[in-house]
């Protein structure tokens, strides 16, 4: 059935909504977030600055057969958008959130306007009055409208005044034809946050000028098959149901998303059975979820399938254009030569200067050179301080001191723009090797204040330094050309939750890492057993070593940098007595962790503490080439 059939959409929706089950979308946050946007920057604006990376998002919904889809504009009003300074563009980013999904759906999905309430309280608990609700919620709608969304839901609204004020605003904005759907988000006892009943929320919904009541978001699918039960007792209005994929687990600040697509499509089976018309998923849902949920819900209702969902399996869009092979590592860089040929290397930290003196810098490289050492390594803003230009200083090392230099970019202090820009610029400069890392935020500086970026992290810029090394754009528009990248990233052996950090690291990986190098390593026990969870990966890593200047530089690893020292090397550093003995005991204890870390690494990156380059050649003495 063409989703054109009809006079209206309005009319076709109501009409197709009374013969047969709806499967909606899943979430868009989640997905943009596993696709490099950064978890703290404006999602709604992404339909501005990267419309492509949305786009993606909806095709490959409506490729896994949802039927509705939600445009990315859950938090494009004016409340949510004025921290991030995107309040005065409200209806361009509306508009383009329907464009984008109109784009993707073409005629084999209908395009939902994802509303969500504003972020705030209102009266009485807030200073936000309900006339000013109203007008916020209308805004956005009006917009909406104008781009011609076909139906209006509201979601994950928690408080049943501000989704009251969200159903007023849309009926005065949009009239009595639009179909709108208004979802409310549960707690765990199947209550509202305020305590509200089953049996009061849903009469009050019942009430209100809507098409479909339901529920979204939530503690997932058990708590909310429970509640839906419930719900129809008090209403005769088709019902919605668009679970998370479960209860979240936090994870060092991240919520992880536990439930698995066959789990969810079991419960969409018993969501239809309670008699919803709509099913779907709301955070942590991703098209693989959609696709067994869509699969479900045609097993159940076979002769209701419509042309729409069977052509979703055969109507691709058009073919993308074909990315570049990528250059092979030994052909990037004489690093990835080296680290093809299996040749164990060592790396030398050097900070870029303060001002724009270079020559201590360059000088030490020099030292380093004539000490065999093969790369000097440049971090970039290390400490969120200022200093000259990490691809500045790699290109005076090469050229002045002729030895390769390795560059940190980091993700803090530039948007995704720049960030490419930055890398393409290396390139063509010659710094080819790379390490990716996400960066120390500003409150970790002397510029507490700054604002930091953080439009992707350490995943995200890898798969931007991926798609630029087969020719493609973060977009996936082709460049005419492609960068020899070498791409390395960072890893912790002593990551306090070791599964997290595993986890991450096979995402760096499956974005394109090729290499990888550890914060410093004291402790070989956590260093193995890090090298034996990670060998299926299959990449070099090369470990960190830092000579120790005294006991304080060790309490200082231990207590700030959350670097394990095991109490045999403390014991030792606490035992020196000046600091010509505490350097040396540091050194010591150095080229013992990287005598005992040879056989299980490919190389050895030494630090240079407070500029002492002679330091980590007198460690590097120890490498036996």
């Amino acid at each position: 059935m063409p989703v054109t059939a009809t006079p209206t959409r309005a009319a076709e929706f109501r009409e197709t909504l009374a013969q047969r089950v709806w499967v909606a979308d899943g979430a868009m946050g989640t997905m943009l977030y596993s696709k490099g946007a950064f978890i703290n920057r404006c999602y709604d604006e992404l339909n501005l600055s990267l419309p492509a990376l949305v786009r993606d998002v909806h095709q490959e919904y409506v490729r896994a057969g949802a039927e509705i889809i939600e445009t990315n504009t859950f938090g494009a009003n004016r409340k949510r958008l004025a921290p991030f300074g995107f309040a005065d563009k409200v209806r361009l980013i509306n508009r383009a959130g329907v464009r984008i999904a109109r784009e993707a759906a073409r005629d084999q999905a209908f395009v939902a306007a994802a509303i969500g309430p504003l972020g705030v309280r209102l009266e009485p608990l807030g200073s936000t009055t309900i006339e000013e609700a109203r007008s916020i919620f209308r805004e956005q709608i009006e917009a909406l409208i104008e781009a011609g969304v076909d139906c209006l839901m509201l979601e994950t609204f928690r408080d049943l005044n501000e989704v009251r004020a969200a159903v007023e605003a849309a009926r005065e904005a949009a009239g009595p034809e639009m179909v709108l759907m208004a979802h409310l988000s549960i707690e765990d006892d199947g209550r509202l946050q305020d305590g509200t009943s089953i049996e009061d929320f849903t009469r009050a919904l019942d009430a209100m000028p809507v098409d479909v009541i339901g529920l979204n978001c939530s503690s997932g699918p058990k708590v909310m098959l429970e509640t839906l039960e419930k719900m129809g007792a008090y209403t005769s209005k088709p019902l919605s149901a668009l679970p998370n994929a479960g209860l979240p687990a936090s994870v060092d600040g991240r919520n992880i998303y536990l439930c698995s697509a066959e789990y969810m499509a079991h419960y969409a089976a018993r969501f239809l059975q309670a008699g919803a018309r709509i099913v779907g998923g709301c955070c942590g849902t991703t098209p693989e979820h959609i696709k067994e949920i869509r699969n479900e819900v045609r097993s159940l209702q076979p002769a209701h399938a419509s042309a729409a969902s069977a052509s979703v399996m055969v109507d691709e869009p058009t073919a993308k254009p074909k990315p570049m092979s990528k250059i092979p590592v030994a052909d990037k860089s004489k690093l990835g030569a080296k680290l093809a040929a299996g040749t164990f290397v060592a790396f030398v930290e050097i900070l870029p200067p303060r001002g724009l003196d270079a020559s201590k810098e360059i000088a030490g490289a020099k030292l380093c050179k004539e000490a065999g050492i093969d790369c000097i390594n440049v971090p970039d803003g290390p400490r969120a301080s200022a200093r000259l230009s990490a691809q500045v200083t790699c290109q005076l090392i090469q050229r002045e001191a002729g030895i390769e230099s390795v560059l940190h970019v980091c993700c803090r202090d530039r948007n995704i723009l720049s960030i490419q820009s930055e890398l393409l610029g290396a390139h063509m400069v010659g710094v080819r090797n790379l390490i990716c890392i996400t960066g120390d935020p500003p409150r970790m500086g002397v510029y507490p204040d700054a604002t930091a970026v953080f439009d992707v992290d350490s995943i995200g810029l890898s798969t931007i330094v991926n798609n630029l090394n087969h020719g493609m754009d973060l977009g996936g528009n082709p460049m005419g050309s492609q960068t020899a990248l070498l791409l390395g990233v960072g890893a912790n052996p002593g990551a306090y939750n070791l599964d997290e950090e595993i986890r991450r690291y096979e995402a760096k990986v499956k974005a394109g890492a090729e290499y990888a190098v550890t914060q410093p390593v004291f402790d070989l026990d956590l260093l193995d057993a890090f090298l034996k969870r990670t060998a299926e990966f299959g990449i070099p890593v090369i470990a960190g070593i830092w000579p120790l200047t005294s006991f304080r530089n060790a309490e200082f690893m231990v207590n700030e940098l959350r670097v394990p020292v095991p109490e045999p090397y403390m014991e030792r550093m606490r035992l020196a007595d000046n600091a010509e003995a505490a350097r040396a005991e540091g050194v010591a204890i150095a080229r013992e962790m990287v005598q005992r870390v040879r056989p299980l690494v490919a190389g050895v990156q030494l630090s240079a503490p407070f500029g002492r380059y002679q330091t980590a050649i007198d460690v590097a003495q120890a490498i036996e080439r």
